[in-house]
């Protein structure tokens, strides 16, 4: 019998900040076609109940570990545990970060700046990079192949009055991503980002609430969908992009937006 075109199964993934939002939609993808996950995130009950809908949705394996990416220390501790407990990494979604919060360049400290470049920027770099080592000594060895990803969004295009840390963040890390992917190739390692439209997430507070009815008014109208974006709209890109159904896409950006830049 032929695999389903998006099998992860044998596949491990690490999804940073995937206990919710659009890193638990991503890594829902990928347990739904069978493969195993390895979640970072700093909240253990949160940890614990994304693990608990990873396992329902049919994923092999699920360990998740409370690791705070804004660290270089504790990201390779981190590497240091998944590979003890796993064996090996076949994809890597880095994806923690943080909402821009200020509404004018003139507002934000100093001290901000610096803080969310730790996390959204350098946590991406560190946490790709050591996903990339693994991945190359793995291919040395005889056994090429992998997926490096990075959370984008669509300050990657547009420019976002007062959020310049958040578009600086993941303009950055998308830099980051088409070098790894000049650089990774010759093993058969892919690299690509994601750059979500509005995405409604818990964060925002309840679906009915007025952040997010408000957030729905504005977006809705001039999307061409018609709608706003939710989790569950990246389980597909994530069981493609882990799976070898993705093997020849490399050094792109993907819009998930229901066609909001496109729109006239």
């Amino acid at each position: 019998m032929s695999k389903p075109l998006f099998d992860c199964t044998g596949k491990v993934t690490l999804v940073t900040g995937g206990n919710g939002g659009i890193g638990l939609g991503f890594a829902t993808g990928i347990a739904r076609m069978g493969g195993s996950l390895a979640i970072w995130a700093r909240n253990p009950e949160k940890n614990a109940a994304a693990k608990q809908a990873l396992i329902a949705a049919g994923a092999a394996r699920v360990e998740t570990y409370v690791v705070d990416v804004s660290g270089e220390v504790a990201i390779l501790a981190g590497y240091e545990q998944l590979m003890a407990d796993f064996g090996r990494i076949d994809c890597v979604f880095a994806n923690s970060g943080a909402s821009p919060r200020y509404k004018s360049i003139f507002d934000m400290p100093t001290e901000h700046w610096f803080e969310f470049q730790n996390t959204a920027l350098h946590g991406a770099f560190f946490t790709l990079r050591e996903g990339a080592r693994h991945m190359k000594a793995r291919a040395e060895a005889g056994e090429p192949g992998g997926s490096l990803v990075a959370c984008g969004s669509l300050s990657l295009f547009q420019g976002l009055p007062g959020k310049a840390e958040y578009a600086a963040a993941k303009s950055g890390a998308a830099a980051v991503i088409r070098s790894l992917a000049a650089e990774m190739g010759q093993y058969g390692v892919r690299a690509n980002v994601v750059a979500p439209g509005l995405i409604i997430t818990p964060m925002m507070g309840p679906v009915d609430g007025p952040a997010v009815q408000y957030l729905k008014g504005q977006y809705e109208p001039v999307t061409p969908m018609k709608r706003v974006g939710y989790p569950e709209d990246f389980e597909g890109i994530g069981g493609y992009l882990c799976s070898d159904a993705s093997s020849f896409l490399t050094g792109q950006v993907i819009t998930i937006d229901g066609g909001y830049m496109i729109r006239g």
